[in-house]
């Protein structure tokens, strides 16, 4: 392995952001391990970073599974030694009914994967960055605008990235003696396959069905690639990239 290169995992690396945030880290020199439930999916994004030249290998992984969770971290360092970025990106949301109407289960399947598996996705990554030479990396928690502020029908969803903010603000602070950094990017309307539904319009908390504006999802990627470039001793602690008209800031 080259001395320079760096090596990430990039959860949820088959679509959307972590597709295009692996891509950019690649470009950028990263070797990248592709985590992700279809490994077609998978293998397509690593095939499509080729030409960048940089290393990349495909996991499956349920970040739902913790046994899948320390498998995929397991064979990071068996293969490459060591990991300086985590991008925890993978999440889910349940159907958008009444909150009254969710089940248990789909409530537990959205904490699982957004909030559960990223706790122990980030303490996997802990374990590997505290013991390596040199020492330390930097974690980044996929947060959303649900972070900050509901769309209708959106409880379990809204609560786990809610919840990501406080297990952000842990992990910057607890990662501290072991040069580990922790910063959160909150995305609005990025247009990836889940955002198509904005150009067909979303419900707004009046009850009215509206179009929303959405943004080039390259504009995430370049953000992630930012965060991802500062030395140890500095750190993008929350960031907020998001379409400029979309019903966010004030009153929308």
């Amino acid at each position: 392995m080259a001395p320079a290169e760096k090596v990430a995992v990039v959860t949820g690396a088959g679509t959307g952001i972590g597709k295009h945030a692996a891509l950019a880290l690649m470009r950028e020199g990263y070797a990248v391990v592709l985590a992700g439930r279809r490994k077609e999916l998978l293998e397509a994004t690593a095939n499509e970073g080729k030409p960048s030249g940089s290393r990349s290998l495909v996991v499956p992984t349920d970040v739902a599974d913790p046994a899948a969770i320390r498998a995929l971290f397991a064979r990071t360092k068996d293969t490459f030694g060591r990991l300086d970025l985590l991008f925890n990106n993978a999440g889910t949301g349940a159907p958008p009914v009444n909150l009254e109407d969710l089940t248990l289960e789909q409530w537990k399947a959205v904490v699982d994967l957004n909030l559960t598996g990223v706790f122990l996705c980030t303490q996997e990554a802990i374990k590997i960055m505290k013991s390596q030479q040199p020492r330390g990396g930097r974690i980044i928690n996929n947060g959303s605008i649900s972070a900050h502020a509901p769309r209708p029908n959106s409880a379990p969803y809204t609560s786990t990235k809610h919840a990501i903010t406080g297990l952000t603000k842990s992990t910057s602070l607890d990662g501290r003696k072991y040069d580990i950094a922790c910063g959160q990017i909150d995305i609005g309307n990025a247009d990836t396959p889940m955002t198509q539904r904005m150009k067909k319009g979303v419900l707004q908390p009046n009850g009215s069905i509206e179009v929303e504006p959405t943004m080039d999802v390259d504009n995430v990627a370049r953000a992630i690639v930012y965060m991802a470039s500062l030395p140890l001793d500095a750190n993008v602690q929350f960031l907020t990239v998001m379409a400029t008209k979309m019903p966010f800031v004030g009153r929308g």
